[in-house]
């Protein structure tokens, strides 16, 4: 199985689930987001938007060779 490297940046809250290295994180190749959060242990429901090389991206978008993946909570307000 191959492997690919990624950048991860976590913010606000999901930020603790950063691994130890985020610029260099490695993962099989054709991996989804959805499968990354699930491996680094987020829960679903605390990722809302998703963006990959700075662009939106679905759960189920896979990832290639040196993205940059970029995971937000919901984010309150008022």
């Amino acid at each position: 199985m191959q492997m690919i490297k990624i950048e991860l940046k976590l913010f606000a809250t999901i930020a603790r689930y950063l691994p130890d290295s985020p610029e260099a994180f490695f993962v099989k190749e054709g991996i989804t987001i959805r499968e990354v959060s699930a491996l680094l242990g987020i829960p679903e429901s605390d990722v809302k938007l998703t963006f990959v090389n700075g662009k939106l991206r679905p759960l189920d978008y896979a990832l290639e060779n040196g993205d940059r993946l970029g995971m937000f909570p919901p984010v309150g307000g008022g």
